[in-house]
């Protein structure tokens, strides 16, 4: 079974987004670009964790090679919706990063879940900037996977709207930092006792 590389060097738009309501969305990495639209599916800790190792790796890549290093997005911020149609390509089931010096970008894959692995574990190496552009992480290579190249200030772009997208789901319990439900929460903290 010959495997697919949607390779998007850089892309037209790059985000995280969601589909459904909350405590029922499912989340996405999309990318578009010549006449092309793919969407990935995973794990809300994933799209959080992406965005922290994102930020680790611009800090490093500033430190260790004098990359710019943008601290807010430049421009009015991509709260658009996931462009449709939205159709799962395949579930992520690893993400890597690279820093490439050459041209001071980003290298991010997304890298499918083998049917026996996925189980809701992330697996994000860590945020090591590679010397050499052709250094993105080694896996597998009989696995589908989502490439995509960016400048810094399109990461920090991708990494503020990642956190809000996160951010925008149902709220935690003040207790236990649970997420809320409607329809009601019991909360473990209350041990099954209410506070007068």
């Amino acid at each position: 079974m010959t495997h697919q590389v949607y390779a998007f060097e850089p892309p037209e738009r790059f985000v995280a987004g969601t589909v459904g309501p909350p405590g029922e969305r499912t989340f996405y990495l999309q990318a578009r670009g010549g006449g092309r639209l793919v969407s990935v599916a995973l794990e809300k800790m994933q799209v959080a964790l992406l965005a922290e190792k994102l930020e680790e790796l611009l800090a490093e890549a500033h430190q260790r090679f004098g990359a710019e290093l943008p601290v807010a997005a430049e421009g009015p911020a991509d709260n658009e919706p996931l462009e449709n149609p939205v159709e799962e390509e395949f579930r992520v089931g690893t993400l890597g990063l690279a820093f490439d010096v050459e041209s001071s970008t980003v290298i991010i894959e997304a890298i499918a879940a083998e049917e026996a692995e996925f189980d809701a574990e992330t697996d994000v190496p860590p945020a090591e900037p590679e010397e050499e552009a052709d250094e993105t992480p080694e896996i597998s290579d009989d696995l589908d996977r989502l490439r995509v190249r960016l400048t810094p200030a399109e990461v920090r772009q991708f990494i503020d709207r990642a956190k809000r997208v996160v951010a925008a789901g149902r709220p935690p319990c003040p207790l236990c930092g649970q997420p809320l439900d409607p329809a009601g929460h019991l909360c473990p903290r209350h041990n099954g006792y209410h506070r007068r």
